[in-house]
């Protein structure tokens, strides 16, 4: 006899495949490569990866999942021997499930040995488990033997109860991968979310519907019977994955990484109305985040501080002002921990007493105490650069909060645990996509996290050369908002002497004298400096004439972009505007034989923007130079078109003036 339970399909979507991939035995030939065909700087390559999610069943427990991985890996160079070692994370902190169950089961190096195959297996020594928290252990699966040429091959089973989601599935790695496959087998009773992440280049799927069968004991019985169902069968393949490697100018790796993730949306049921849909959008997050104790009560709390705060905006009855009084006072009193997370840990109050805390308990006194002196705040959630970016909406897509109110009539936001920041500047860490406001309601919207106006970077030079070549001058630099601040994280509160000694370095040599500094600590303004300098390096005499860079010790000498093209975006951190202002004094005896040409560059999208200008007039030289970077992130599709643009203006400010002696 046999139990069938017949389920329905919802949906089969088909797309191009490859035909399915074997791998067979190591051999000889396999060993005696010496670099990998497509990339010859690589250390090391995957020759294959191969992972299996099916569901298992047993009268006891109902449904569970396996997921089966394993990976054949050559070493090409010394460097590569670091991935003889390889790490896999389960979870065990499940309340009401067994833990995940990870089994090794089987680890094997083979090498070359006088001609032929020898194959060494993993021992008991060559298998550790830690438990990292209380709810992660990790299992560091130790090839034995590797060395330069070798090929490590490795397998791993890991059992789960938990059908919420399955372990992240990773195409692509940091060396190359030539063949990769990963399949799914889902009971079309259970609804999942496919999640794509990266780039993707190179990845085929193909999902189609089938039958499928499990033997389970049956304890009415005592009998084997067969639970018979449809399932989706969805398999991914790709072939010939080039590695993914770092390139300048790159928020944060892992965001382009191809990947697949799988979260349950729904669990179908014979009539529709009784399916179980476990399908959240950002404002189901948001609410839920909004009930956790740590989350909401403590935002709540005021207690603690309600002396101190009536003390500190006694006679205020400026909007603003109580923003800045509050604000200030917070960063003075408090100490971040340099934890990260939106939750508090041992709460609001005994992180007031102890004057310290992590970023959640620092900013939640903050919103806390912005509110019950009538300025209305609200926490903003916020995934950290590091922390990548949140793809679909789940609890864990943020690990960091800070404060948003209205401030000179306009919505800013702020993070009490930088100190250096002044109202409306974030840490750079927290300029990453878009974070998600939460009302008292539980209510949420999103934020743009980028920011809203460029910040200014503007020198002026007043300089005079003389006939011997020596150019003497004064310089003011002018820099606001996130220039400003990256300053002042930098440099304020450093050793004068070393600072100024980079300052020399950095501007071609020059020497600095009578230095000052306005507003290093006055966070509301801007950061200016002012310095006289003298140089003998900035001009090249030949016979009769003098040759010098009009932006003298400003120049910009290369291009940033040179690579024939890019395979990740480019992030540029913040929008940026640079302007130089340059008048120099010609020397008695001495006249313009030849200026750069004017030019202005700008790309589409107004992207970026360059403008340069010069001209000569009674004895003086006028220059100035404008530079925009008007977008944080840009395509990398966009590539051709900046690297261009870059070049252009690295050709512009490497031109000279030409001056003859008459």
């Amino acid at each position: 006899m046999h139990t069938r339970i017949w389920l329905v399909l919802l949906l089969s979507v088909q797309f191009s495949i490859g035909q399915k991939f074997e791998p067979g035995k190591v051999t000889v030939k396999d060993l005696e490569i010496k670099q990998h065909p497509n990339d010859s700087s690589a250390v090391a390559a995957v020759l294959y990866n191969k992972g299996m999610t099916k569901f298992n069943y047993s009268e006891a427990r109902g449904f569970t999942v396996e997921h089966t991985f394993e990976m054949r890996i050559k070493i090409y160079k010394k460097e590569g021997l670091q991935y003889a070692n390889y790490e896999v994370p389960y979870y065990i902190g499940y309340e009401n499930l067994n833990p995940d169950v990870l089994d090794i089961t089987d680890a094997v190096t083979y090498n070359l040995v006088n001609g032929k195959v020898e194959k060494t297996k993993i021992g008991n020594e060559g298998k550790f488990r830690e438990k990292v928290s209380k709810n992660w252990k990790t299992a560091t699966i130790t090839l034995p033997n590797v060395k330069v040429g070798s090929i490590i091959e490795f397998r791993y089973k890991l059992k789960s109860e938990d059908l919420m989601s399955f372990p992240t599935f990773v195409f692509q790695r940091n060396i190359p991968v030539d063949f990769v496959e990963y399949t799914t087998e889902i009971p079309v009773m259970y609804g999942y979310k496919q999640v794509l992440q990266g780039l993707f280049k190179g990845i085929a799927s193909k999902s189609i519907v089938e039958h499928n069968a499990i033997n389970f004991n049956n304890s009415t019985t005592a009998r084997t019977d067969a639970l018979e169902f449809s399932q989706v069968t969805t398999t991914f393949t790709g072939k010939d994955i080039a590695a993914l490697k770092l390139e300048e100018f790159v928020d944060n790796i892992e965001n382009y990484r191809s990947a697949v993730d799988y979260e349950l949306e729904v669990i179908r049921e014979k009539e529709e109305q009784d399916n179980k849909n476990f399908s959240k959008t950002w404002e189901d997050v948001a609410q839920k985040i909004y009930k956790r104790d740590e989350f909401g009560k403590q935002l709540q709390r005021t207690d603690y501080f309600e002396a101190e705060l009536r003390q500190l905006i006694n006679g205020i009855q400026d909007h603003d002002e109580k923003v800045k009084v509050i604000y200030d006072y917070v960063k003075l009193k408090m100490n971040w921990n340099g934890e990260f997370g939106y939750l508090t840990d041992k709460g609001v109050q005994k992180a007031w007493l102890d004057r310290t805390g992590n970023d959640a308990e620092i900013n939640f006194i903050l919103i806390a105490m912005l509110n019950a002196a009538g300025v209305v705040a609200y926490p903003v959630l916020v995934s950290t650069v590091e922390n990548g970016i949140p793809v679909y909406p789940n609890q864990t897509s943020f690990n960091y909060v800070v404060a948003s109110c209205n401030f000179n009539e306009k919505r800013i936001l702020m993070d009490a645990c930088t100190k250096k920041a002044p109202p409306g500047i974030l840490p750079l860490y927290a300029l990453n996509w878009n974070g998600r406001l939460i009302a008292k309601d539980g209510n949420s919207e999103e934020i743009d996290m980028h920011p809203p106006s460029p910040s200014k970077n503007n020198t002026t030079i007043v300089a005079a050369l003389d006939m011997q070549g020596h150019i003497t001058g004064q310089v003011r630099l002018y820099k606001t908002d996130y220039d400003a601040f990256v300053f002042r994280q930098k440099y304020a509160g450093t050793n004068r002497e070393q600072y100024l000694e980079y300052l020399e370095n950095n501007f071609n040599k020059i020497s600095i004298s009578d230095y000052t500094i306005e507003n290093e600590q006055n966070l509301m303004e801007p950061v200016k400096e002012s310095f006289n300098f003298s140089s003998d390096g900035l001009v090249e005499t030949i016979g009769a004439r003098m040759y010098l860079n009009p932006s003298l010790f400003l120049q910009r000498i290369k291009n940033a972009f040179t690579s024939e093209d890019r395979q990740l975006p480019v992030f540029f951190g913040y929008p940026k505007q640079s302007r130089i202002v340059i008048n120099l004094q010609v020397p008695e005896g001495y006249a313009v034989e030849s200026i750069p040409q004017p030019i202005a560059v700008a790309t589409p999208e107004n992207v970026a923007a360059f403008k340069y200008e010069i001209k000569e007039m009674a004895g003086k030289i006028q220059v100035s130079i404008t530079s925009e970077i008007n977008m944080m992130l840009v395509s990398q599709d966009f590539y051709p078109v900046l690297k261009d643009f870059f070049q252009k203006v690295a050709d512009k400010q490497n031109e000279k003036i030409v001056l003859k002696k008459i």
